[in-house]
């Protein structure tokens, strides 16, 4: 047999386990694993000392369109993924208008279309108004599931009282992901925002207003008997509990949690740390990672939130929240991986497996016959600071400025597309909408 490509050399990451191997591409599937050394194929992609995973996927983007377009669109985001070796996003509803219809959906679908260079799912929203068409929405063609809002955050989604959250969950039968922090403890708590204090951030956005509505979220669930992803948990308390509910529930960390922690990344970068929920203690911090390393978190996200230098330089509170993060999300863990501080095994798991398993992802997140020909392939061993001059995203900007990072994607191959090799895109606007294992049963 004649393949379309064969990746060759290299050394697998795989679901069951770390080894050298080939993988053969036809038609855009994974047709072979194995030794193919000797097989012919149109294109060779020699991985001699490089690393073979499945495709990375980020479960948490903003791409901001439509709306919001000059901070980012779906092509710009969709070609800093693929920098960053990102195969597969989940994009957010907090758009203007919201994604929270069928039309809406459908508006997305079409922008998407020939443009983004990844694959790409698109969350609806839930509002107090579309409950009782949650149902047919989650069911919609690329979409992710249903996103709440249970604290207000960018845009003006929110769904803040037990009531609708309960009825949301009634209506639903895929897993929603949910922005955890109790809006009823964000009003009262504004008192303690210290204007020209980004530090102030994590008093006014406590860790009580972020497990008092993980607690109220985690009743809620068990009530209806259904499944929830809590996004960028954030703090030692919410660890502490959801360890108790791990049959109904799965948890999203960020590398930015990970990565940082207060007060003193907001003294060296000021509001650029500012996002929703915030940057905290070192206390949380290293619960997070405590989390990661037991097998608590699930998956990884971005939360690729981009805004202009221009506005998160205005003084705080004034300054909007968020920071862009899915072009430097797998440079920034690999690096941690190299320190020693989680493997690289369970790195995959957390941006590969994990989401395939949690939201049912159809032919994904896995390197297995039959599956797609989402490839990332990485190089451990190459050192690259990461600057603000390198960020391709509209906002030109990261937290991670000045960042020595050491691994980075070397090609990001989607459906045996080869569409970056060696920090170039090469193939544009080639993806195509996610299938998700339930939305095959209509």
């Amino acid at each position: 047999m004649t393949f379309d490509t064969i990746i060759k050399n290299g050394t697998l990451v795989n679901h069951n386990g770390i080894g050298e191997g080939d993988i053969a591409i036809k038609d855009g599937k994974i047709a072979g694993i194995g030794d193919f050394k000797t097989a012919h194929a149109n294109k060779i992609i020699d991985a001699k000392g490089l690393h073979i995973l499945p495709g990375i996927i980020d479960s948490q983007v903003h791409f901001r369109e439509p709306g919001l377009d000059y901070k980012e669109d779906l092509q710009t985001g969709a070609n800093a993924a693929v920098l960053g070796g990102v195969t597969a996003v989940f994009e957010m509803p907090n758009t203007n208008p919201t994604t929270s219809t069928n039309y809406a959906l459908d508006d997305k679908l079409n922008r998407a279309a020939g443009r983004m260079s990844c694959d790409y799912a698109f969350y609806a929203g839930a509002t107090n108004d579309n409950i009782d068409d949650l149902a047919e929405l989650e069911r919609h063609e690329g979409c992710a599931g249903i996103k709440v809002f249970m604290g207000s955050s960018t845009g003006s989604l929110l769904v803040k009282d037990d009531e609708n959250v309960g009825r949301i969950l009634s209506k639903i039968t895929r897993r929603a992901a949910f922005h955890s922090e109790d809006e009823f403890i964000l009003e009262q708590d504004k008192s303690k925002i210290r204007a020209g204090d980004p530090s102030s951030h994590y008093e006014a956005r406590s860790h009580i207003a972020a497990l008092t509505c993980t607690q109220r979220l985690v009743r809620l669930a068990r009530q209806y008997k259904k499944r929830i992803h809590v996004l960028h948990v954030s703090t030692f308390e919410e660890m502490q509990f959801l360890k108790d509910h791990k049959d109904l529930v799965s948890v999203e960390v960020l590398p930015n949690h990970l990565s940082f922690y207060g007060p003193d990344i907001y003294k060296k970068i000021g509001t650029y740390a500012q996002q929703n929920p915030p940057i905290r203690e070192k206390h949380h911090h290293d619960a997070l990672w405590d989390a990661v390393r037991n097998g608590l978190v699930d998956v990884l996200g971005s939360d690729h939130a981009p805004h202009t230098i221009e506005e998160k330089q205005k003084p705080y509170p004034s300054s909007p929240s968020g920071t862009p993060g899915v072009q430097t999300m797998l440079p920034v863990m690999l690096t941690y991986v190299n320190e020693g501080k989680l493997s690289l095994l369970r790195l995959v798991d957390l941006l590969c497996h994990g989401p395939n398993r949690i939201f049912g992802i159809a032919g994904k997140g896995r390197m297995a016959l039959g599956y797609d020909a989402d490839i990332t392939i990485v190089d451990l061993k190459k050192q690259q600071m990461i600057t603000n001059d390198s960020i391709v995203s509209k906002s030109k900007w990261t937290p991670f400025d000045g960042f020595m990072a050491k691994g980075f994607p070397t090609h990001t191959v989607v459906r045996g597309e080869i569409v970056m090799t060696n920090g170039e895109i090469i193939a544009s606007g080639k993806g195509r909408p996610i299938q998700f294992q339930e939305n095959l049963k209509k």
